[in-house]
């Protein structure tokens, strides 16, 4: 997801998208508690992406 992707999302929208990255990096760390990851990348790639959403939601609060 692209800044630009995440500037036209709406509060509720980001809210949304941030629990369901937060359900697929629960998952991402059983997959590599049990050797089943198929992408490890995914999951600094997961952990960025909240980091951004989050930045936004306080950016769009904080306005």
């Amino acid at each position: 997801m692209k800044k630009q992707e995440i500037k036209k999302l709406t509060k509720d929208e980001i809210l949304k998208n941030i629990n369901k990255l937060k359900k697929d990096l629960f998952n991402f760390r059983f997959q590599k508690i049990n050797s089943q990851v198929i992408n490890p990348s995914k999951i600094g790639e997961t952990k960025k992406i909240i980091a951004r959403l989050k930045t936004s939601l306080r950016e769009k609060k904080n306005a």
